[in-house]
């Protein structure tokens, strides 16, 4: 029922508060204005006119009275002078209607009170603000009166509405100052969570109201409890590496000891059981290690590229796109993701591009190869950990234990980004793209 209301209603904090300060006063001014002002100013002009009004009945009447024009005038000067009135008998530049200024706030109020106890007046002229000007029929010919408008209105009745808008405006303004200083701790908070995302430790300390100060505490525990037990996952695959390879190293050793025939099927075994130990040690690994630095993506995908060369692999640069600004990241950590997707397609393929494209938001990493790809119902299957799709890439090209594609997937999510998995358009195998927030 009200699901247009949220397409409306700002998105910001910061404009949410101000809508609910703003709505109130505006709703409270409005109402007084509404029921107070008109209220109040139209009683005031009417009780000002009507008793302005017995003046007027009276001079109407002496101007009737008289039965020479003469005689009217003296008479009618004689009582208008003191009551401030001026009199022409007879007047001929009256107006064909009653005048009245779009923003005269009380002009209708005046012509409808002159009107319903002097039904003989013809034509009430308000153009002049300070003035009342009113032409009456009489025995003499059209007579015109004028007085000071001042006399039948309450002065300035839109002083009330400038000095509500105006301390309405300020105190607003007042209240914002201070609803802005309890806001920027929860502003500050939600940018130390988004920075922690993306990988990054952001200094953070609880300020603000009580329930502000405990959600900040709260977000300060989780997250040294959650960089406690990434310190101690490192610390304990730091030991599982050391005590699994001194044994497989003692094996190797033994196993050279050996005729070479019988120990090369046991020497592909500890190979792949070293593999092996090296692929579960990066996956555990994929969010700790090194720091993050200022690092130009297209010098270390050239680093990459060179590396790949120099070991014999059939990988090439796709392109660099955008400015070649700095980027925090960590550059060991995203090493390993490039070395990962370009081990996986040059598994499944012959060759491999590796292109990067950079925006103001966000890098983005691709790597295409020539092999088979993967169907687009089993991407997202692929990301996750030990799901190995051969059947789909070609069992006969190599052997994993399905944690490529993931290691690379948790170091894109620890820099605040994604792995996408398409289709190549220009070698129509698979194109990976790690996409990296700013």
């Amino acid at each position: 029922m009200f699901g247009w209301l949220k397409n409306v209603m700002p998105r910001g904090i910061y404009a949410r508060a101000a809508l609910i300060l703003v709505m109130p006063v505006v709703l409270l001014q409005l109402l007084v204005s509404v029921v107070f002002i008109q209220r109040h100013f139209d009683g005031v002009t009417q009780s000002m006119t009507r008793a302005m009004n017995i003046e007027l009945r009276f001079l109407i009447d002496i101007a009737a009275a008289e039965p020479q024009l003469d005689a009217a005038l003296r008479s009618l000067r004689a009582i208008a002078v003191p009551l401030e009135i001026e009199v022409t008998l007879p007047a001929a530049d009256a107006p064909e209607a009653d005048i009245k200024p779009l923003e005269d706030l009380t002009g209708n109020n005046v012509i409808a009170a002159l009107r319903q106890d002097l039904p003989e007046i013809a034509v009430v002229s308000l153009a002049d603000r300070r003035r009342v000007v009113l032409w009456t029929d009489t025995r003499h010919g059209p007579m015109k009166l004028e007085f000071n408008r001042r006399r039948v209105s309450a002065s300035n009745p839109h002083q009330l509405i400038v000095i509500m808008v105006f301390f309405g405006a300020i105190m607003t303004a007042v209240a914002y100052f201070f609803l802005r200083n309890q806001l920027r701790p929860i502003k500050r908070m939600a940018a130390a969570a988004a920075d922690y995302g993306r990988g990054r430790i952001t200094p953070f300390t609880p300020t603000g109201a009580v329930e502000v100060r405990a959600a900040g505490t709260a977000f300060l525990d989780m997250r040294n409890r959650l960089e406690r037990q990434a310190q101690s996952r490192t610390m304990m695959l730091s030991g599982v590496s050391h005590d699994l390879r001194s044994p497989l190293t003692r094996l190797r050793l033994g196993l050279s000891l050996i005729d070479e025939q019988e120990a090369a099927p046991l020497l592909r075994d500890v190979d792949d059981m070293e593999r092996l130990l090296n692929a579960f040690l990066d996956f555990a690994r994929s969010d700790a290690g090194d720091a993050r630095e200022e690092v130009a993506p297209g010098a270390l995908v050239d680093q990459v590229i060179s590396d790949a060369q120099r070991m014999g692999q059939n990988v090439t640069l796709a392109g660099i796109e955008g400015p070649a600004a700095p980027v925090s990241l960590r550059p060991l950590a995203i090493r390993r993701a490039l070395d990962n997707l370009i081990g996986n397609a040059l598994r499944y393929g012959t060759q491999a591009r590796i292109g990067v494209t950079m925006t103001d938001r966000t890098v983005r990493f691709t790597v295409e190869d020539d092999g088979p790809g993967i169907p687009p119902d089993r991407r997202d299957e692929a990301l996750n950990p030990f799901v190995r799709l051969d059947p789909a890439r070609n069992q006969d090209k190599g052997s994993g234990v399905g944690l490529g594609l993931s290691i690379v997937a948790d170091i894109a999510r620890n820099h605040g980004g994604v792995l996408r998995l398409g289709e190549s358009a220009t070698l129509g195998g698979l194109k990976a793209e790690l996409v990296i927030a700013r």
